[in-house]
């Protein structure tokens, strides 16, 4: 199969959440710093696809290459592909392997070589196993690493019953983990909804579209990317704005934005005018095609908007824009209090 003849399956999602859900019918992962990934094998071939639906597979040689030589003839295995460096990861060495030139990605492939951390196993042996429940796709998945001795770079990502385990996680948020999930146990894969798995993190954060920017006050760079979000009619919302660019990145960012030029930006609440607050100048916008996707951190939400500017993550160029929905919103009303206070109980949920 070809990447041009790549068929998307869709992945199980979650919903993001501010306390953790407890009970008999929940087990708990870490939430890995990665490129989610939904890994295919077929006899000889090998696919690699990641959230957005795109295909990853000449971005990581090495993992295929792996893949190709696991003594099994078909599976399908959910999980994360992340880059290690020393007791962390790095996110920023993945973005460096979406680069057009193959030997560009070879190099890096040697250089900073990926891994895969495996959460599901969806498919084995030519057999769906995706209306199975969760606990018996996992039994399978760990037979499947018994049984063939996988090792590096494959993963097996571990799960607990206990959410006071769960919670210690949750304390290293910001090194190689982004949070905590937690999934229901007697539940099948459910792929392209968020009814069976939810997410906790210490920083509340948002994947947004970039429906425009505004130039700095001083001199013809950008200032601040103008955040948007679709509600369900597919309409495009500005929800906020985030000024912290890096100094060193603005030039190249402003020559990359003015490529993207075009209106009208935001289908829907689109940014106002000039007000008592800013000048004729600040509130100028330059309209973008909906194209790029940044996580932003954020405190507050009010009126399905940030309540003040956001912190700029990190890109995402693995997500679609179109997955940029408001309803990242809904469950946002952050208690930092409440949150601080689990990561400094000891694990007591």
């Amino acid at each position: 199969m070809s990447e041009a003849e790549h068929k998307v399956q869709p992945l199980m999602e979650a919903e993001s959440v501010d306390s953790l859900p407890t009970g008999a019918d929940y087990i708990y992962e870490p939430k890995w710093d990665g490129f989610r990934c939904l890994a295919s094998k077929n006899g000889a071939t090998v696919s690699l696809q990641s959230k957005a639906g795109q295909p990853l597979a000449r971005y990581f040689p090495e993992i295929v290459a792996a893949f190709k030589k696991l003594p099994v003839t078909e599976l399908v295995m959910d999980g994360e592909l992340v880059i290690p460096c020393g007791d962390t990861l790095c996110f920023d060495h993945l973005l460096l392997r979406l680069h057009p030139a193959a030997s560009r990605v070879l190099k890096l492939a040697t250089a900073t070589p990926a891994a895969f951390v495996v959460f599901d196993l969806l498919s084995l042996d030519g057999e769906s196993i995706q209306s199975r429940t969760l606990l018996e796709r996992k039994k399978l998945l760990s037979k499947v690493f018994t049984v063939h001795r996988l090792k590096s770079p494959f993963f097996l990502s571990p799960m607990v019953e206990d959410p006071q385990q769960a919670m210690k996680w949750l304390g290293q948020t910001g090194s190689s983990l982004d949070g905590i999930m937690a999934k229901k146990a007697d539940a099948p894969y459910c792929a392209g909804s968020r009814e069976c798995m939810q997410k906790l993190k210490l920083i509340r954060s948002a994947d947004c579209v970039v429906g425009g920017f505004r130039y700095a006050s001083k001199g013809r760079v950008v200032g601040s990317l103008l955040l948007g979000l679709y509600d369900e009619q597919g309409k495009l919302h500005h929800v906020g704005y985030t000024s912290s660019i890096k100094q060193d990145e603005k030039a190249a960012l402003t020559v990359k934005l003015d490529r993207l030029e075009a209106e009208p930006g935001f289908t829907g609440r689109a940014p106002g005018g000039p007000s008592r607050w800013n000048s004729e100048r600040s509130a100028e916008w330059v309209p973008l095609k909906p194209e790029l996707v940044v996580e932003v951190a954020f405190d507050h939400v009010t009126g399905e908007r940030f309540r003040h500017g956001t912190k700029l993550l990190r890109w995402r160029p693995d997500k679609a824009p179109a997955q940029c929905s408001i309803d990242q919103l809904q469950s946002a009303k952050a208690n930092f209090k409440k949150l601080l206070k689990l990561k400094g109980s000891k694990g007591k949920p």
